[in-house]
């Protein structure tokens, strides 16, 4: 195979003056739109000095838009650590053998997947109050809010690479003696952690920009501080959308590369699991789950 997918064939002379020329087509397009869209918004005086000039002064970044960043990437790390243990949890539960493990996890999974997220923050902020007769602070409302819906998707994503690996592993580690628990540590969550890494990594981007629904229980992130409070004081709503949307991609890019570089050196090392102890691992395939 050479490593070449199966099921790819590589194009020909004709097909590649064909891709060659579809590229230049659909590049062509999209530099129209975007001066189609300059164009309009200079029309409307969108580019004029003073709109832009907030973003020249140091106290704007200061006072508002880097407090934005820190409360973007608090809210987003302290929920991508919650999210992927929610994650790992639940889709072990589901993959029970026991129905009162597997039925709870699958309903509190399929629950917190269908209700929509900025309901979910809402609800915290300003429904779970009367249940525990205290305000719930905005950063735990987000945070609580993006860990249940995004580690919920996260569960279904860890149950599917568990599921897709081979199960000869599995069979050889029962057995040798190996506990399910055993197995499910050192045999397919591993595995399944890797193969998995895209979905993963596209989940907790989306985590990162949902960060921005904090702004209804007045969270201090990126789009509050940097967008609404920047937008009232300069009138200039226009120009720090598009200066928060070009951070937020900054910051998305960044996590990207970051979890490629990760990808990278686990696919030169290979996956790398501690020792299994043997007085541990044995004990036969009726235990853990």
């Amino acid at each position: 195979m050479n490593g070449n997918p199966v099921l790819y064939d590589h194009p020909g002379p004709r097909a590649k003056v064909r891709n060659a020329i579809l590229t230049v087509v659909f590049g062509g397009l999209i530099l129209a739109l975007l001066y189609w869209i300059y164009r309009k918004f200079d029309e409307k005086g969108q580019f004029t000095k003073v709109l832009w000039e907030p973003f020249t002064q140091g106290a704007v970044w200061k006072n508002f838009i880097f407090p934005g960043i820190e409360g973007t990437l608090k809210a987003a790390a302290t929920a991508m650590v919650f999210a992927l243990a929610f994650g790992l949890i639940f889709s072990v539960g589901r993959l029970s053998e026991h129905r009162w493990i597997s039925v709870p996890a699958g309903v509190v999974v399929e629950f917190f997947r269908a209700v929509p997220l900025l309901l979910m923050i809402f609800f915290i902020s300003f429904g779970v109050p009367f249940l525990i007769h205290q305000p719930v602070p905005p950063f735990w409302s987000v945070v609580i809010g993006l860990t249940l819906y995004n580690g919920s998707v996260l569960a279904e994503a860890f149950r599917a690479g568990i599921r897709a690996v081979p199960s000869g592993q599995s069979e050889a580690a029962y057995a040798v003696g190996m506990r399910k628990s055993a197995v499910m540590q050192h045999i397919l969550v591993p595995q399944a952690a890797r193969a998995m890494l895209p979905v993963i990594v596209s989940q907790l981007v989306v985590l990162l920009k949902d960060t921005a629904l904090g702004y209804i229980v007045s969270y201090p992130e990126l789009l509050q501080l940097g967008v609404n409070v920047v937008a009232a004081n300069y009138f200039n709503v226009i120009q720090a959308a598009i200066v928060a949307a070009v951070l937020y991609i900054v910051v998305n890019f960044a996590l990207t590369g970051l979890a490629n570089y990760l990808d990278r050196r686990t696919q030169r090392r290979g996956i790398k699991t501690r020792p299994i102890d043997p007085g541990a691992a044995m004990g036969g395939a009726g235990g853990g789950f």
